[in-house]
């Protein structure tokens, strides 16, 4: 398996504007989160990048993409069918080929220099299938998130055949359908916001979007659940950590673990402790 492109879904109503907004990396220099992603990608050594976007937007898109620009294509998802349909409006780019696939609205602190889009583009290579990045979850962050079920493969650690995927369950399903043996109680594998796909996926994402027409709700877990049934697919716990800027405080709380994982560790700590002691 050979992964050559990535794609960036950053289209729905309510995240388009995340992407623009700006941080300061771990390498203290200031940049919109878009710009923070395009290199999570680009240090998995994918060449070419993709990203769905509403109509209109491509001009802030490609000013927060700084020096990067001129490596993206720019997708329309002309009407807001589901997140489904926003990644099979990249199918003309990917073609036949695996690709990475990113949300807009999660930026990602890997543990340790290699970044977590390379971890999850190496899985996926050497395991030859579709692979989806997920982290333990607690029950009470389960209406964000798709959630497998899924049993340990044995002699390989933080890798998982999965069996099911339930988009956003509610804790009661979830206990029934998505329990995975030696995760805390209340724990469940949820997506992480990063998939390697393959054209098999993007064919059911075309079944999905033709059958639902107008009307929308298409969605990648659905697909992800018909993978499931049908051919070898994993999901691979990665060593980092996702973090959702769509969220309540999700941005500062990114910026926070940006900032603790960076050279500037032990300042930051210490203007946290002035923080705190003025409470």
């Amino acid at each position: 398996m050979n992964i050559r492109k990535a794609v960036i879904t950053a289209a729905g109503r309510a995240q388009r504007t995340l992407p623009l907004q700006t941080l300061v990396d771990r390498d203290g220099q200031t940049k919109a989160a878009l710009t923070i992603i395009i290199e999570e990608i680009l240090q998995a050594g994918i060449e070419q990048i993709g990203v769905v976007i509403c109509p209109g937007d491509q001009k802030p898109f490609a000013t927060a993409a700084g020096p990067h620009a001129e490596r993206l294509q720019f997708i329309e998802q002309t009407s807001p069918l589901g997140y489904g349909h926003a990644v099979q409006c990249a199918h003309e780019f990917t073609g036949s080929e695996p690709f990475l696939l990113l949300v807009g609205d999660h930026l990602y602190v890997a543990r340790g220099p290699k970044s977590c889009a390379k971890q999850l583009v190496e899985i996926a290579t050497a395991e030859s299938c579709v692979v989806s990045a997920v982290q333990a979850t607690h029950e009470s962050k389960l209406p964000y998130y798709g959630t497998v079920g899924a049993r340990r493969l044995q002699g390989k650690a933080g890798l998982y055949q999965v069996d099911q995927v339930v988009e956003k369950p509610t804790p009661t399903v979830a206990e029934q359908k998505l329990i995975v043996p030696g995760l805390r109680a209340g724990n469940y594998l949820c997506f992480f916001g990063m998939h390697v796909l393959t054209a098999s996926v993007m064919d059911t994402l075309d079944t999905s979007v033709r059958s639902a027409g107008r009307t929308g709700g298409v969605q990648l877990s659905a697909a992800l659940a018909k993978t499931a049934s049908r051919e070898r697919y994993l999901a691979a716990e990665l060593a980092g950590r996702r973090y959702d800027i769509g969220v309540k405080y999700g941005l500062l709380t990114a910026q926070l673990a940006l900032a603790i994982s960076s050279t500037d560790r032990d300042e930051v700590l210490a203007h946290l402790v002035e923080l705190l002691a003025q409470k």
